[in-house]
């Protein structure tokens, strides 16, 4: 069981995925780490972005290094920018069909999640 000492933050965009410590104090990452669970899925998020969409992808079972190869294709997929975060990739806009294909044929199984 994670003992947590963190009372309120508003961003954990910051902190490790994995031990809950901020990034330049974590010693759990390197490489290796595979970030994700398996259950893999897109949805839209809008909250805290000014009302701007982003397609949030997570759950993916890979390596750092896997996820940045990943996303740099997804988004030459989809033409905009994006950004691995936190062991989820963020692709700019409403792409969530775009993305469920591609991730499809790289037989990746993904579900479309949310509104």
């Amino acid at each position: 069981m994670k003992k947590h000492n963190l009372v309120f933050s508003t961003d954990n965009t910051q902190m490790c995925p994995i031990c809950d410590k901020h990034l330049e104090a974590c010693q759990c990452k390197n490489e290796d780490t595979i970030l994700g669970d398996g259950n893999v899925r897109i949805f839209l998020e809008t909250k805290g972005r000014k009302g701007k969409g982003v397609s949030l992808i997570t759950g993916l079972a890979m390596k750092e290094v896997e996820l940045k190869t990943l996303a740099k294709e997804l988004k030459a997929l989809c033409g905009t920018g994006g950004a691995v975060k936190a062991g989820n990739i963020e692709i700019q806009g409403d792409n969530r069909d775009k993305l469920l294909q591609a991730l499809t044929k790289k037989n990746i199984k993904a579900k479309k999640s949310g509104g």
